[in-house]
């Protein structure tokens, strides 16, 4: 079945068998590696991503599914050259060990903050608790959404995320 997908501002054209997890297609025909393969039954969030700005468990999606829809992947938040304010904040308060669950809990506090700009802990462990990480114990994953929720008031999330990907697509960005 052939698709069009726009993943992290760059339009794709491929055939996809229909069967196709969204999670194998951006890893295996894209090469977003940044998206985990962590459980493939849903339950750890390693291979969350954004679909038309909502964060989506890719290991529960189908390619099909996103055909003419946008995905933005861990690989697609930094704009020249500088971070996403999540993915600093993880950064400056060691959000992580291993990394493994890394990318999805960004994704998934990304779309965290655009619900909610300014969560309290709990709010944050509640929208975090369908990722898990083994390492961290999360205190510095809920420090690091807190922070960054205070570096990007008034919010962050889908209307940034299409900002950003307009600008990528005028600078010349194609894909096949």
């Amino acid at each position: 079945m052939r698709i069009t997908v726009t993943v992290d501002g760059t339009s794709y054209t491929d055939d996809v068998e229909p069967r196709t997890l969204l999670v194998h297609h951006l890893r295996e025909r894209l090469g977003k590696v940044g998206t985990v393969v962590g459980c493939d039954t849903s339950n750890c969030g390693a291979c969350t991503v954004h679909l038309d700005g909502h964060s989506v468990k890719s290991c529960s999606v189908l390619a099909v599914q996103a055909d003419g829809c946008e995905v933005t992947t861990i690989e697609g938040l930094a704009r020249d050259g500088e971070l996403h304010p999540v993915q600093k904040a993880f950064h400056e308060n060691h959000a992580l060990q291993c990394g493994f669950c890394t990318p999805g809990m960004i994704m998934q506090s990304i779309d965290l903050l655009a619900d909610n700009p300014d969560p309290d802990e709990q709010a944050v462990r509640e929208g975090l608790e369908g990722n898990l990480c083994r390492c961290t114990g999360y205190q510095n994953i809920v420090r690091a959404v807190r922070d960054a929720a205070h570096e990007m008031r008034p919010g962050a999330g889908p209307e940034a995320e299409r900002l950003a990907s307009d600008t990528a697509s005028h600078v010349g960005a194609g894909g096949e």
